[in-house]
């Protein structure tokens, strides 16, 4: 490895449901994070690890920063995605070319208070109609900071991503290699299960069930033919578990076959898994209970 190489982490950071894991997996070509179209989908801090000949980008994917933080968990979510946005040797700050909310200005508001070279990202241009309208877009939010840069993309569409992703060399710092070339992510793969069966459950539930629920691996075992993984979902209250479970468990078995699907092509293995759906009051406000679950206070 040459005495020109670069390493350095890229923080991902912006309001909740902005796109943020998206792009980082349409950059890798990998899905490391779990997507919905519901806010705080992503709770933790998750490492994208993007290697090249001539640098290796560290995304950091956090949680969506948002307003209203009354429970523990919500709490994590924010000091995680601040301390990601001040540690980073690059921020990209996304947001969306339709609209500017007040949860924009508040992560807005967080950057200025850091020293971190920031580049702003304007996603879904897709959407911006008529295509004019997007220069003014540009303008407007060039003026609400000293952006090192202002891209328009589209985090679903690879190619709207190479002015950013030729960019990146530039912020980051002579370093050898932080992580083997050879891994994607830092997260293991019984994260990835957990995660993925979290992913499956907020596609069939209605609104309110999935922030009060979580999913903990209870055994994950590997062999040569197939991976054995039981899984444990844990709800706040009673009334909730019966939801999850459904009619004659029916819910939890489309569950439970859209995950194994998933993780057969991911992890390339046979899947045999095992769910079950337990109550744990309250946890998501219980520092104990969070850190048993694996959170990051």
């Amino acid at each position: 490895m040459s005495g020109n190489y670069k390493s350095g982490f890229i923080s991902v950071i912006g309001r909740p449901n902005v796109g943020k894991s998206t792009l980082i997996n349409t950059i890798l070509k990998n899905k490391v994070s779990i997507v919905t179209r519901k806010p705080q989908t992503t709770r933790h801090r998750i490492l994208g690890i993007y290697t090249q000949l001539n640098f290796q980008a560290i995304f950091v994917d956090t949680p969506g920063l948002h307003r209203k933080a009354d429970k523990m968990m919500n709490k994590m979510m924010n000091k995680t995605a601040i301390n990601a946005l001040m540690e980073a040797d690059l921020n990209l700050f996304l947001c969306e070319a339709r609209s500017w909310t007040e949860e924009d200005q508040d992560v807005l508001d967080r950057i200025k208070k850091s020293t971190v070279p920031t580049i702003m990202l304007l996603n879904k241009i897709d959407q911006v109609h008529p295509k004019e309208m997007l220069l003014e877009k540009l303008a407007k939010l060039s003026a609400r900071h000293n952006f090192r840069e202002v891209i328009p993309v589209s985090a679903r569409r690879r190619d709207s991503l190479k002015v950013l992703i030729d960019l990146l060399p530039e912020y980051l710092p002579l370093s050898p290699q932080l992580y083997s070339g050879k891994i994607i992510t830092d997260r293991s793969p019984a994260f990835t299960a957990s995660e993925t069966i979290r992913e499956k459950l907020i596609l069939e539930l209605r609104q309110e069930i999935p922030y009060g629920l979580t999913v903990e691996i209870e055994n994950y075992e590997d062999t040569k033919k197939n991976i054995l993984i039981q899984a444990i979902i844990w709800v706040e209250r009673e009334t909730q578990k019966g939801i999850v479970v459904g009619k004659n468990g029916s819910l939890l078995k489309r569950v439970g076959t859209a995950a194994r699907i998933d993780l057969k092509d991911r992890l390339r293995k046979s899947i045999h898994l095992n769910l079950w759906v337990k109550v744990k009051a309250n946890w998501a406000d219980s520092e104990k209970d969070l850190q048993s679950l694996g959170y990051d206070l």
